[in-house]
């Protein structure tokens, strides 16, 4: 019997094929591009319509700065506090495993995504200064947290708040990092006779720097861009950046300011493409081993 020719698999044409991109790539067209160029034309741009400096030497005043400055410690301590509490919690999920992995980690793709208004409002219904917290600390054990002053409103309370949300990321982003450390390698190491010590400095350590600083790295870009936790936790004053620039946006004290919060929203794309390039970095790294 005569064998019979097989059919060889029909390509679809390169432009079909990419037409499935079509949808990303206008999404990131609307969404990105164009808002990045309108901050960078606007920061450039004078009252008279012309081409001014003006704005971005604004940038330097002392108010501005501090702002960018608190931003900056409430970004770094939030994500430092959250890269080693979600570190350690993903470690406890990889050596328990099973049913509690799961529902922690489904947990935790919630919580990671609960802020803005809904956030500020659970904190403010928990230890405001009429929280459910508060008044029974107050009235059990005559403590009142706020007998130094109402921090909650002010840096060590948004990074507490941020620290919510932070570990639950850091999580998600660091548990594959920790199932890529196989087991036969700290067998190895102990059949050397390695101590628990130079396993974690010698051998896990090592791998898991570049993708332990990425994912904080990515916690600080979090934070870093939030508004909405912050603009509905703090009604008065503008003490981080994002505060700052819808106070140049919405003021009806100072006009004519619109320019000058593009400005300042061009030094947060700045700030934050540099933190992602280093981030984009670390990741390369990490992908070496983890792959």
């Amino acid at each position: 019997m005569a064998s019979q020719a097989v059919a060889a698999p029909r390509r679809r044409p390169r432009g079909t094929a990419l037409l499935g991109t079509v949808p990303f790539f206008a999404y990131v067209t609307i969404f990105l591009i164009i808002p990045t160029l309108v901050v960078v034309i606007g920061a450039f741009a004078g009252d008279d319509g012309g081409v001014s400096l003006a704005n971005v030497r604004a940038l330097t005043n002392d108010y501005i700065l501090d702002a960018f400055g608190r931003s900056i410690v409430l970004s770094a301590v939030s994500a430092l506090i959250g890269a080693i509490g979600g570190a350690l919690l993903a470690y406890a999920l990889v050596t328990a495993g099973g049913t509690i992995r799961r529902i922690v980690t489904s947990a935790a793709g919630v919580l990671a995504q609960f802020g803005g208004v809904t956030l500020a409002f659970a904190f403010l219904a928990t230890i405001g200064l009429s929280g459910f917290v508060t008044v029974w600390l107050k009235d059990h054990l005559s403590l009142d947290i706020y007998s130094g002053g109402v921090w909650l409103f002010e840096l060590p309370g948004l990074i507490l708040v941020y620290t919510y949300f932070q570990i639950p990321l850091m999580l998600i982003v660091f548990l594959p990092a920790l199932d890529g450390i196989r087991p036969q390698w700290r067998e190895a190491c102990e059949n050397l006779g390695a101590t628990t010590w130079q396993y974690w400095t010698r051998v896990a350590g090592p791998l898991l720097a570049p993708a332990f600083l990425g994912s904080t790295l990515l916690l600080f870009a979090n934070a870093f861009s939030a508004y909405a936790t912050a603009a509905a936790l703090v009604s008065q004053g503008s003490p981080i950046i994002p505060l700052q620039i819808r106070g140049a946006l919405t003021s009806e004290v100072v006009l004519g300011q619109q320019n000058l919060g593009k400005a300042m929203a061009l030094g947060m794309v700045i700030v934050v493409a540099v933190v992602m390039g280093l981030y984009s970095l670390l990741e390369r790294r990490t992908a070496k081993w983890l792959g």
